[in-house]
């Protein structure tokens, strides 16, 4: 394989605090910081989430303002994309950062369970934050936790509610969700590429022990992996990761393995179809 892997690094996401391991990133700071060591290791997307005062989930743009600030400053060319997820406010708060113009932005097209709760997006707050990425030119990552999600943004896209091939990123491991399972994932491709076409980008992402597990599917599958603190805080069970770099820096490492070079910023961009930065 030649074509360049996408890595997206998960800098802090709404859950893993300092206990769990204190490389995690809370203040702006700190997450401008890793971001910058991550973006050096290879990666060409950060997936935001900001945190308040507490070190508690938000969705403040002022927050995302300075995050996004900092990360066009210090990594050049990065794609900046905001997180829209429930676990950070509730309603159309949810979608407060989108006048930002970030270059990217998660969008969930459909509920389903998490651990203890359900994971609620109504079909009402789905169309408008989809609404709202098309009036500030914000390309949507589809954060598939479930079949029925990759139809649904197929149904938006052929409808118009999502513009451009629709991003994918298959989401397993989550507790009461898809687990991982390789014929789940690879019937994830064939569902993709039947319904966006064959060279269509799609992603995905394993969460905790998971995630080198779905870096390894992904990459050698030819499609773009994610990776970070986010979604897992240890190297193995004995070791903690040291930061969002070596988990960036570990994926780096399969796409030499699969003869995969690390897409660049410019070459991401042109990949998922994004504005010049």
């Amino acid at each position: 394989m030649t074509n360049p892997c996408i890595i997206c690094v998960a800098i802090t996401g709404s859950l893993p605090t300092k206990e769990n391991n204190p490389a995690v990133p809370i203040t702006v700071a700190e997450q401008i910081e890793s971001t910058h060591e991550a973006f050096e290791a290879g990666a060409s997307i950060a997936h935001c989430h900001v945190r308040d005062d507490q070190g508690k989930p938000t969705s403040d743009p002022d927050r995302f303002a300075a995050l996004k600030e900092g990360i066009e400053k210090h990594c050049p060319g990065m794609i900046v994309q905001l997180s829209t997820g429930g676990r950070s406010g509730a309603g159309q708060a949810r979608g407060g950062m989108l006048p930002l113009r970030p270059d990217m932005a998660s969008l969930s097209v459909g509920s389903n369970n998490f651990p203890t709760r359900v994971y609620e997006n109504p079909p009402d707050l789905v169309d408008w934050l989809a609404s709202e990425m098309i009036a500030y030119d914000v390309k949507p990552e589809i954060e598939a936790f479930d079949l029925s999600h990759i139809f649904q943004a197929a149904k938006m896209h052929k409808d118009g509610r999502i513009r451009g091939i629709p991003y994918v990123q298959f989401v397993m491991g989550v507790k009461n969700a898809m687990p991982v399972d390789r014929e789940v994932f690879d019937f994830y491709i064939h569902t993709v590429k039947r319904l966006f076409g064959e060279d269509a980008p799609w992603c995905a992402t394993g969460i905790g022990p998971n995630q080198i597990v779905l870096n390894e599917w992904t990459i050698s599958s030819g499609g773009h992996a994610r990776t970070g603190l986010e979604d897992n805080v240890r190297l193995d069970r004995d070791r903690l990761a040291p930061s969002n770099a070596a988990l960036v820096k570990r994926a780096a490492e399969l796409c030499d393995k699969y003869r995969r070079p690390v897409a660049s910023c410019t070459q991401a961009r042109e990949i998922l179809g994004l504005r010049a930065a």
